[in-house]
C-alpha cells in the first residue's frame, strides 16, 4: 500500500518517496516555550508522532527532529513581567511540554534542538532566502 502526504509546495497529495530510503527525516515545528501548552499545542505532536511511527513501520531508520523555540518577543515579556532570566522561562516550559506530552502518551522526539543553538544556521538560512527571492 503506497503512503500518500499533502505536499505543502506542490500543494497536492503525492505518493511518498524518501529521499534516502536508508535514513528518512522529518522536522516538524516545537513550541515557544513561554507558557503553559493548551490543545491546540498537542495537535502536532500527536499527528507527527502517529506519522513517525508509520514510518518507522515501512523504512529501517527515520530521524525525526521536532525543535524548541527558546528566543521569541513572548519568552522576552514573560522574562520581563516575571522579572526571571530567559532561560529560567523556557527550561520551566519546555520541561512542562514534555511532561504533557507524554501525559499524552506522545512519544519524544528523536532530536529536539533549541533555536538559541543554531542562530548561526539560522541566520545564513535567512540569508540565502533572501538572495532567492
Amino acid at each position: 500500500m503506497l503512503l500518500r502526504l499533502f505536499n505543502s509546495l506542490s500543494r497536492q497529495v503525492e505518493v511518498f518517496t524518501p529521499q534516502d530510503p536508508d535514513r528518512v527525516t522529518m522536522y516538524v515545528c516545537g513550541p515557544t516555550v513561554y507558557n503553559y501548552v493548551h490543545i491546540g499545542n498537542a495537535r502536532g505532536p500527536v499527528v507527527f508522532g502517529v506519522l513517525a511511527d508509520l514510518l518507522r513501520r515501512r523504512w529501517p531508520r527515520v530521524d525525526y527532529a521536532r525543535n524548541i523555540t527558546d528566543v521569541d518577543d513572548k519568552i522576552n515579556q514573560a522574562a520581563a513581567e516575571t522579572g526571571q532570566p530567559i532561560s529560567a522561562i523556557t527550561q520551566r516550559f519546555a520541561q512542562a511540554y514534555r511532561e504533557d506530552m507524554a501525559a499524552l502518551g506522545v512519544a519524544p522526539p528523536d532530536i529536539e534542538p533549541a533555536a538559541t543553538d543554531h542562530i548561526g544556521e539560522i541566520i545564513a538560512m535567512i540569508g540565502r532566502l533572501i538572495e532567492t527571492g
